[in-house]
């Protein structure tokens, strides 16, 4: 979790980001202005995140630039911290604000398999009944 938090720290001031942890993952809160789910690319392999985003501007008829500070391209690379599940990672996009969860494996590196009795599913579940013949 250091390297992912001094890499984050390493970002230009002009990325503003939140990182949270909780027991079970964490969230990476980034400001990505003017993005969209369409416009921007999230990957992992090899215990990095690789974020790649980019926004259209509009140039008003009739206008030039005299200057452009707005960057038009969003590029991170990030490390995964080692007790992240990386292809459990959830991500969404709104209004500007990329929300990345990576949820955390197990302490000792299990994952728990939740066990449902047939008796408490009904009829249509998928599952035969002992009325049903198997």
């Amino acid at each position: 979790m250091s390297a992912l938090r001094d890499a984050l720290r390493d970002l230009s001031d002009d990325v503003f980001f939140d990182l949270l942890e909780s027991d079970e993952a964490y969230l990476l809160v980034v400001d990505v202005p003017g993005v969209t789910a369409d416009s921007i690319d999230l990957t992992i392999e090899d215990g990095t995140l690789y974020v790649d985003a980019q926004r259209e501007k509009e140039l008003p008829a009739d206008y030039q630039y005299l200057s452009e500070n707005r960057s038009l391209f969003f590029d991170v690379s990030l490390p995964v911290p080692d007790d992240a599940v990386a292809s459990n990672a959830e991500t969404t996009v709104d209004r500007g604000v990329l929300e990345l969860t990576l949820p955390k494996q197990a302490p000792d590196g299990k994952t728990t398999i939740e066990v449902v009795d047939n008796e408490e599913r009904g009829p249509g579940d998928g599952e035969s009944t002992d009325d049903e013949p198997r």
